[in-house]
């Protein structure tokens, strides 16, 4: 992370929360999940069909990840809170030969980001600590194949507060 983000990331959540918005800091690098790992195995090495889902749905978690875990998602009594849509293509993540690229991946590094920004409707009471967040072929329940941690917790601690990642800010390295 740059040094001049890193010394003001912590004013800029403070400020943020002052506002009423949370923009999280870069997640860190993610993990399949037991499920997706499986789903990969099967689909390169058995024949299998892997099955990805059209649309990704992006939860937040108040857990840190793991590969087996289900994590605690944030509630979505009384809370404002529902996992955002993001369709599976080109134009919405990026190629591993950058960020904010829309071909086909011929990079090097296994990584992709979010081309447009990710943002959750403002919450209408407290949503606890976010601190992982989660790629779920469903709308509600489903299967998570992806977890990534925030190198940041977020506190959503009451109502009028906006969680968004900026396009290009939240990323998964499958080369890891």
């Amino acid at each position: 992370m740059n040094p001049i983000r890193r010394t003001l990331a912590p004013l800029a959540i403070a400020f943020a929360a002052v506002l009423g918005a949370l923009a999280p800091l870069p997640a860190a690098a993610g993990a399949l999940s037991d499920y997706g790992e499986n789903k990969l195995v099967d689909a390169l090495l058995r024949a299998q069909s892997i099955g990805t889902p059209a649309t990704w749905y992006i939860a937040l978690f108040t857990t840190t990840c793991t590969d087996a875990g289900p994590g605690t998602e944030v509630s979505t009594s009384g809370t404002a809170y529902a996992r955002q849509a993001v369709t599976a293509s080109l134009a919405n993540w990026a190629g591993t030969q950058g960020a904010g690229t829309t071909v086909a991946s011929t990079g090097t590094n296994g990584t992709t980001s979010n081309n447009n920004a990710i943002t959750w409707s403002a919450s209408t009471a407290a949503w606890g600590t976010v601190t992982s967040v989660g790629w779920m072929d469903a709308s509600s329940a489903g299967n998570r194949w992806i977890c990534i941690d925030l190198t940041s917790s977020l506190n959503v601690s009451g109502s009028g507060f906006t969680v968004s990642f900026a396009a290009g800010q939240l990323s998964f390295q499958i080369d890891n």
